[in-house]
């Protein structure tokens, strides 16, 4: 059971990480068309979402060494 809750949860992590990065990616495409001196900003606005995937690997490890 452990393992199938640490997949959900990588799963999860993954699958709204994709989805905020490809909105914000495609509004960073439209702003670098206009000012591409605002790269360094839209850099940071893109990595933003990884949190998501890095505290969805977290629990998941919680989950296989069932610390919780």
């Amino acid at each position: 059971m452990a393992l199938i809750g640490a997949g959900i949860a990588i799963f999860g992590g993954a699958v709204g990480t994709a989805m905020a990065q490809s909105t914000i990616g495609g509004a960073i495409v439209g702003v670098l068309g206009e000012r591409p001196e605002e790269s360094g900003k839209m850099l940071i606005w893109l990595v933003i979402p990884e949190t998501i995937i890095i505290f969805s690997f977290v629990v998941a490890v919680l989950a296989i060494f069932k610390v919780v």
